[in-house]
């Protein structure tokens, strides 16, 4: 059984490896420095459907499928599906699930789904619940935008601040009695508001959230950046990046030489017009599966900081006037 650690943290028992991991991008990000590392990229956004919110689920099951069959395993072989997305009802996760068939837990975080999901799907092993977990998140540029901005074909110009929401779905599988880089800590933070309103200013809303999940995380488990080969967050893009930088300088840790930021991982910023970088459920998720794990795999990093944000407003709350809270959840992910 795991246990807590300091106020916010805890550590699990029997680390549970994460064995099998799958991506499926859209065009744009086909084009990106990562392409090498992605699974699958497809032709159109449009994924052969007739709806952008019917291409998402079909990436976000797809992809998850794909994970399984890697490691020769059928959906009736996984105790639960933990799943999330940025559309309203989080129905891209919902409608995959109803293929899949197994049994789910719905989760929305916003762009901190991703490791919520790889935390609580952690949990429930490290209890005793399951053997193996599947969790997976996803966004698609068109649907996102058009829920949260503007629909892209209205043509608004987005201010030079603002992020790429992505088109990309992730899946990993954890597996309690499998080979590979364990979850062997982690850190949930609390929601964190310093009044930033503006929906296109996303990076500027997280980056506190990021700031004090990482902190708490330092505190409570006695650690330092030097503690980790990799600080990994996801996606502050460049604003953000820049302000988690200073937040973290002014109460005495220093994050250069440490810190990749999956929203700018993801994209060639000096070719692709993506403004400050890539946001998203599925960027974090296809960063992190695509290239970070590899790279863990491959030797390079031993032990690393994972990090995912989420901006919890809604086009309700936005169009009210409501200013953007924020949250962070952290994982350590171990290669030995």
């Amino acid at each position: 059984m795991g246990s807590r650690v300091g106020k916010k943290s805890f550590s699990f028992s029997n680390p549970p490896a994460i064995v099998s991991g799958a991506t499926i991008v859209g065009p744009e990000e086909g084009k990106g420095p990562l392409a090498a590392s992605f699974d699958w990229i497809l032709d159109e956004p449009l994924f052969g459907e007739k709806t952008w919110e019917m291409a998402e689920r079909k990436m976000l099951e797809e992809s998850a499928k794909l994970a399984l069959r890697k490691v020769n395993l059928q959906p009736q072989d996984v105790e639960f599906f933990l799943a999330g997305d940025l559309l309203n009802q989080i129905i891209s996760a919902n409608y995959a699930a109803r293929g899949l068939e197994i049994p789910f837990i719905g989760l929305f975080g916003a762009c901190s789904t991703f490791v919520e999901a790889l935390l609580l799907g952690a949990m429930l092993m490290d209890g005793g619940f399951a053997r193996r977990v599947l969790l997976a998140s996803s966004s698609h540029h068109m649907t996102a935008e058009r829920q949260f901005r503007f629909p892209v074909e209205q043509g608004v110009q987005r201010p030079l601040y603002s992020q790429w929401t992505v088109t990309v779905s992730g899946a990993l599988l954890l597996d309690a009695e499998g080979n590979g880089p364990r979850v062997v800590q982690g850190t949930m933070g609390k929601v964190v508001d310093l009044g930033v309103s503006d929906v296109n200013n996303m990076g500027a809303a997280m980056a506190p959230a990021a700031a004090d999940t990482i902190l708490t995380h330092f505190q409570d488990t006695g650690t330092n950046p030097d503690s980790y080969d990799l600080i990994v967050t996801g996606d502050l893009g460049e604003i953000g990046t820049a302000s988690l930088v200073k937040l973290l300088r002014m109460r005495g840790y220093d994050l250069e030489g440490k810190l990749q930021d999956c929203g700018l991982l993801i994209y060639d910023r000096e070719k692709q017009d993506v403004h400050a970088g890539g946001s998203g459920c599925g960027c974090v998720a296809g960063v992190f599966t695509a290239w970070v794990l590899n790279k863990m795999r491959e030797g390079l990093y031993q032990q690393i900081l994972f990090l995912a944000t989420g901006a919890l407003m809604s086009p309700t709350s936005s169009q009210q006037g409501e200013t953007i809270p924020a949250v962070a959840h952290a994982a350590v992910i171990s290669a030995g």
